[in-house]
């Protein structure tokens, strides 16, 4: 008999997260994905509270990285409005955390809040959509009208309240209350060490289940209808109906997202679901590499960490920076910077086992 926690359990374990949709399917990959996770648990101890803050808000863009990825990369639906969602599920998560968090003592009702209101919200909007037959390039120009409506919408709310939440137009919603988890006399509020921790097990927990995602039937599934929708329609699969469950679950992640982003920074404004704001997760996701999850992940900690830092100096500089990167790795690395690296370190070790192996036939001549 297998011991439970023994070999057994994790070469099942590995059979659920690797696969050919993703990257990473080696022992050195897991070694080292075991190696940038400790880091991660072990930052809190060697850095300061506001360097931590930081990070935690980074983690939060990663997994909005991730959703688009999975519903753009993975599915062919070019989401421009992702961070409506976003925006969608961090004003959810506001009205219904300064609304209750009197009364429930936590914010756990508002983070379901914003992940449900986020999902049925996309759901309509996928519904007309998928069934209206609108695809490829219609859907990005619908999606992006949606966000840059929502923006429009939220900006003319300067005197509108929604419970105890105001929702104070360009200026915001602040109050918003951090996260607390539990509820009545058995909360307890989260501090910034306990946020970072929490959010970054919720990201690593994310990526490990999107893993397990893609690389499931449904996940080649997703794959077929991004190479071949008609041919999939004909094969018997109602491509409807999984883009719609596709475009749904990504953007109750980008809402979870939102929220967590709003609990971070206790304040909500419009512009996340401005222009700048919508194109962004679409820079991370084309430079790191669309259809993988490894990078997005990577682009987007590395672009935003860089922008935060070239905001000190000017706000111009972000958006020349970030158009730049987008332009050079268009033309030079379509594919994106990852899967390039990737490629070409499998070049360069082919390369050296078949010089590793003419010099064993030369020597044994």
């Amino acid at each position: 008999m297998t011991d439970a926690g023994g070999p057994g359990a994790i070469a099942r374990l590995r059979d659920l997260l690797e696969g050919q949709n993703t990257l990473g399917n080696s022992t050195r990959f897991w070694y080292g994905f075991l190696v940038v996770v400790g880091f991660i648990f072990a930052y809190p101890f060697l850095t300061n509270p506001f360097v931590l803050k930081v990070n935690t808000d980074y983690f939060v863009w990663m997994i909005l990285a991730l959703s688009l990825a999975v519903v753009w990369g993975y599915t062919g639906i070019f989401n421009f409005g992702q961070t409506a969602f976003f925006g969608l599920g961090a004003y959810t998560f506001g009205i219904v955390g300064i609304t209750l968090i009197e009364v429930t003592g936590g914010t756990n009702v508002a983070i379901l809040a914003a992940i449900v209101v986020t999902m049925i919200v996309s759901a309509l909007l996928g519904y007309f959509m998928f069934y209206g037959q609108i695809r490829g390039l219609y859907v990005a120009i619908l999606t992006l009208a949606v966000a840059l409506t929502g923006n429009l919408i939220l900006v003319r709310t300067t005197n509108t309240t929604i419970g105890a939440a105001e929702l104070g137009g360009n200026n915001g919603v602040t109050g918003i209350p951090s996260l607390t988890l539990g509820g009545g006399p058995l909360s307890f509020p989260l501090g910034i060490t306990a946020q970072y921790y929490l959010v970054a097990l919720l990201l690593v927990a994310t990526y490990l289940g999107l893993r397990i995602l893609l690389n499931s039937y449904y996940g080649y599934v997703l794959l077929a209808i991004r190479e071949d929708e008609d041919r999939t329609r004909m094969l018997g699969y109602d491509v409807r109906k999984l883009k719609l469950i596709a475009f749904s679950l990504t953007a109750g992640l980008a809402g979870f997202a939102g929220a967590l982003h709003a609990a971070w920074g206790n304040f909500i404004d419009p512009t996340v679901m401005g222009l700048t704001a919508a194109s962004v997760p679409i820079i991370w996701v084309t430079v790191g590499g669309r259809d993988t999850l490894i990078g997005p992940l990577v682009a987007a900690y590395a672009l935003q960490s860089i922008s935060t830092k070239l905001s000190t100096v000017g706000s111009g500089y972000t958006n020349i920076f970030l158009g730049a990167v987008f332009v050079l790795v268009v033309l030079f690395f379509p594919d994106g910077l990852i899967p390039a690296i990737v490629a070409r370190w499998r070049e360069r070790t082919a390369d050296g086992h078949d010089i590793d192996r003419s010099n064993t036939t030369e020597a044994e001549a």
